[in-house]
């Protein structure tokens, strides 16, 4: 009987501070999702600094320029993480049909491509519909030809269409090289139409030997394919000039508000610092600095300082394969348990609609009441099964919680690693309610006394 009523009596307790907190948020709903601190944020890291792929000395001023903003902000505490990255160049890429008709084509050299050898290759095509197919073919197929991989990526407003066709761009080469290709094109991982070609990560195996790998824009991925279906031999010359450029030194920018009453408690909101060489990095991932980053200050200058420390990490090197992640993981692997939970912006700036998790069962009464307060933006409640986003992928595994705000992705791979991924593709409006979200998401976690930890296993 004593048990039931300390039950209750906690769980009262619970119900009102969570309550009472609820009540507190009207005035950070209303004035962050009228801030234009968000998409300032964006503007000063595409102007001052614009691209930053890793090592580059773009993405050294992206480090300086994070320090500075971060303390801007009002931030606390501000330091660096170092982190070893490769210095990968593109170069000028260039490919011309030489036969049956003379036709440029507008490529881009996958991220980490060799060049071709000097003065170009030239060789006939061999098309394929998929990674699969590529992989069912013979030897006597594709030796000593250029593979054109060609698929089409599907639209989705959670960019579901994107995970069936990225095997081409990350495997290919591999495939392609062990039936004896000279070189691989693929389709740009994209939903547009345009001439602009999507870059993007690519790996080799020390098992068979390096080849040049590229991808066409969609738009001339169509000639390609109605060449090709013409049924006549298609000759290729195809030139890239891909650079590594030695091992350099860069960092995860970390910034701090620190807790008034549970320092120890972390509520971490991530994006990546770097992008690719082409755009200016707005969408892939200036928008998620811009979002984090200013729901963070907005919290500290809106209602004061938080219960719970806000930390945001700025991770380094997230194009080449989550190399700022899994270096936080390993440099802070004895305080990761302090991390109560995290989120991750890293899909651009379109309005969020949803808000999943993975919180231990306890915690999940709580949600209803983030999503009370992030319901009139336009959020509703979605599963427990979040997986948080790139940077944090590696955090549930480690019984560390996560959340994903889902965002609309509809048009997000229209511009994604293009040269066409600049601030005018950000609508002001839409990443202020991306700010506005993450401000109370980040508020609520950091003011109450709820442990959503262990997160469940998958």
């Amino acid at each position: 009987m004593f048990m039931n009523r300390l039950s209750k009596t906690i769980i009262s307790c619970l119900l009102f501070s969570t309550s009472s907190l609820a009540a507190t948020t009207n005035d950070l709903r209303e004035k962050a999702l009228s801030s234009p601190l968000a998409y300032s944020v964006v503007e000063s890291l595409t102007v001052e600094v614009g691209p930053r792929i890793a090592g580059s000395e773009g993405d050294k001023r992206a480090v300086v320029w994070a320090q500075d903003k971060l303390k801007e902000l009002g931030f606390d505490k501000v330091y660096t993480q170092p982190v070893r990255v490769r210095n990968w160049s593109r170069g000028r890429a260039e490919a011309k049909v030489t036969k049956p008709f003379a036709q440029s084509l507008v490529i881009t050299a996958l991220g980490g491509s060799i060049a071709t050898p000097k003065g170009g290759l030239q060789s006939s095509v061999v098309m394929f519909s998929s990674l699969q197919e590529l992989q069912a073919a013979s030897e006597e197929q594709v030796k000593g030809k250029i593979v054109f991989i060609n698929r089409r990526m599907i639209r989705d407003r959670a960019g579901r269409g994107y995970g069936p066709v990225v095997a081409a761009r990350a495997q290919g080469a591999i495939e392609a090289s062990k039936l004896g290709a000279k070189a691989i094109l693929i389709r740009s991982v994209g939903t547009d139409n345009s001439r602009f070609a999507h870059t993007g990560a690519m790996r080799y195996s020390d098992e068979v030997k390096k080849i040049p790998a590229g991808a066409l824009s969609n738009a001339d991925a169509d000639t390609l394919e109605r060449l090709v279906n013409t049924g006549q031999t298609v000759e290729l010359a195809v030139e890239m000039q891909a650079k590594e450029q030695g091992w350099q030194t860069s960092y995860n920018v970390i910034g701090e508000i620190t807790g008034s009453e549970k320092p120890d408690e972390v509520v971490l909101l991530g994006a990546h610092l770097d992008s690719w060489d082409e755009g200016t990095g707005a969408i892939d991932d200036g928008a998620g600095v811009g979002i984090v980053s200013a729901a963070a200050s907005l919290v500290k200058s809106i209602m004061g300082t938080p219960k719970r420390t806000i930390r945001v990490v700025l991770y380094a090197n997230e194009e080449f394969g989550l190399v700022g992640a899994r270096e936080y993981v390993k440099a802070n692997k004895e305080s990761l348990e302090k991390i109560v939970v995290a989120a991750e912006s890293d899909f651009g700036a379109g309005r969020i609609y949803r808000l999943e998790t993975r919180f231990a069962d306890r915690a999940l009464p709580f949600v209803d009441s983030i999503v009370e307060q992030i319901e009139p933006l336009g959020v509703f409640k979605g599963s427990n099964t979040a997986g948080g986003g790139p940077d944090i992928s590696m955090f549930p595994g480690l019984g560390i919680p996560v959340v994903s705000l889902l965002q609309d992705g509809t048009y997000y791979f229209d511009y994604h690693h293009t040269p066409n991924d600049t601030l005018d593709k950000i609508k002001p409006e839409d990443i202020a309610q991306n700010q506005a979200v993450y401000a109370l998401f980040a508020y609520m976690m950091a003011n109450n006394d709820v442990d959503p930890r262990p997160a469940p296993k998958s």
